[in-house]
């Protein structure tokens, strides 16, 4: 007697990943528009939207795409099969949002942590996690994973947490264990300045190139490298440590805060007196781009060394890196009204592949948009390996 013969495990795998990331990509769309786009048969195509159907990762769509559908039957991906937690921890605030499979924030909010050690963070972030389900209003069991941005080195396979200043106790290899006993969920850690480089790949002003960096400047200064499409990590996970790239230059060339307050703080004892000059002390940075736009000389003349500070840094990163796209975020950062032009200016007389300069079109959402993009490929992965199979 003649058997059909069996489609192997693998292969109908493949194919209702096939089929599932083209209905993500394209929804709504039916089964012979799936056939057309990816070069499988109409029969393969209806057998995989079955057992997609039965795991509860598509759905039919209420509606089809503009124009007739001539009694055709779409399909849309089922955002709600999976949730994602995303933290940003600073040295001022705990950002914390939750997003479905579409990559749609369900829920945000920001809490006060200045001043909390590790393990008053671990509370919050507890704490957080209910209210950011609450108010999504969706199950707490469809949280697939957390990912937390933290101020500091991240060993990628440990945990291990090295260099980082602002949040006390936060170093070593027991944060990652403790969080995820805390909230029983897996939890990767990365680096701040990483993840705003990829929220800034994947929905910001980074969005389609894939040779970039992303220099945060603020109360300290660190960067996130993109290279071919992915995050550039480095051997020990340290890539984007540029405070230590200018080190032995005999020459003050920190952008951040705390030094252009101390630079402020010299020109101003220096010419202050001989000029009308809007700057007081504490010379807090704000108060410097304030008065700059404001028309103060003084402040514009640390404008510009900010600027100039900022450029040395970019150099190195762009001439060994020949990326096509240099990204400022951080409170100082930011102003680009003030800053890009020079910046600008002093690559294009410095380097012969100068990269284009940008400010970060996210600002202080970029760190938790990149734990979402993290943990939102982790999940998309795992429902897809977890779902129910249909019996063959």
């Amino acid at each position: 007697m003649a058997r059909n013969a069996a489609i192997p495990p693998l292969l109908k795998d493949l194919n209702q990943r096939t089929v599932l990331e083209t209905i993500r990509a394209s929804a709504p769309v039916s089964r012979a528009e799936i056939s057309r786009m990816v070069g499988i048969s109409k029969p393969t195509v209806s057998l995989a939207i079955l057992s997609l159907l039965d795991a509860g990762l598509v759905r039919e769509a209420a509606e089809g795409p503009d124009g007739p559908s001539y009694g055709a039957v779409f399909f849309e991906p089922v955002p709600e099969a999976a949730l994602v937690l995303g933290f940003d921890l600073g040295a001022r605030f705990l950002r914390g949002a939750i997003c479905d499979l579409r990559g749609e924030t369900r829920a945000r909010q920001d809490v006060e942590v200045m001043g909390s050690d590790a393990e008053n963070v671990l509370d919050v972030i507890a704490s957080l996690r209910l209210r950011l389900v609450e108010a999504a209003g969706l199950a707490d069991d469809l949280i697939d994973s957390v990912v937390v941005g933290v101020p500091g080195v991240v060993d990628a396979e440990t945990g291990q947490i090295d260099l980082a200043t602002s949040v006390p106790g936060l170093e070593g290899v027991t944060f990652r264990t403790a969080l995820s006993d805390r909230l029983d969920l897996p939890v990767t850690l990365e680096n701040d300045v990483n993840l705003a480089a990829l929220g800034e790949h994947w929905q910001g002003v980074a969005r389609g190139v894939d040779d970039f960096v992303f220099l945060s400047i603020g109360t300290g200064m660190g960067a996130g490298l993109v290279l071919n499409g992915e995050l550039h990590r480095g051997h020990h996970g340290a890539a984007g440590e540029v405070d230590f790239a200018l080190v032995g230059l005999g020459q003050d060339v920190d952008p951040c805060a705390g030094a252009i307050s101390a630079y402020a703080a010299r020109l101003v004892a220096e010419h202050g007196a001989a000029t009308d000059t809007m700057l007081r002390q504490p010379f807090d940075a704000r108060a410097i781009f304030a008065a700059a736009r404001a028309g103060d000389a003084l402040a514009q003349d640390i404008v510009d060394e900010v600027a100039r500070r900022i450029a040395l840094h970019v150099v190195p990163i762009a001439a060994v890196t020949d990326v096509s796209l240099a990204v400022l975020g951080g409170g100082l950062g930011a102003n680009g009204d003030l800053l890009l032009r020079p910046v600008r200016e002093l690559l294009g007389n410095w380097i012969p592949y100068p990269p284009q300069v940008d400010v970060s079109s996210l600002g202080e959402a970029a760190v938790l948009t990149g734990a979402l993009a993290i943990g939102l490929r982790t999940a998309l992965d795992n429902v897809f390996v977890e779902r129910p199979r249909r019996a063959s």
